[in-house]
């Protein structure tokens, strides 16, 4: 038996867009945990991704709304960061890029796969 149907998943998508959006969240709590506690807005992005693995994963209808949340918080978030700390560390800008390009890919595929978070 497969992981996919293990969790429950109907396509690999959902269960992608899962695990993207938990493991930002468990990646944010462990940033903000080592680096330091005044970083508020990583808190509130882990937050946010938890919330919505937890919706993806329950297969609830509110859960468009936590990703088109996720959307906006992570676009503003990773802009604001390349445009003001470009070329300073290359990994961090590569993982910014890989983190808004991802983000992007499955807010949309939330958006697009709407109906199978609503049965």
């Amino acid at each position: 038996m497969s992981l996919r149907s293990k969790l429950g998943f109907r396509n690999v998508g959902m269960l992608a867009a899962f695990s993207f959006h938990a493991i930002v969240g468990i990646v944010c709590f462990v940033v903000l945990a080592t680096i330091d506690f005044r970083l508020v807005h990583i808190g509130i992005i882990g937050i946010l991704s938890l919330l919505t693995a937890y919706g993806l994963f329950m297969k609830r209808g509110w859960t468009l709304w936590g990703a088109v949340v996720l959307f906006l918080v992570s676009t503003v978030f990773s802009v604001y960061m390349l445009c003001f700390t470009f070329r300073i560390d290359m990994l961090r800008d590569l993982s910014l890029i890989v983190y808004l390009v991802f983000s992007w890919i499955f807010s949309v595929y939330a958006v697009l796969r709407r109906k199978s978070l609503e049965d």
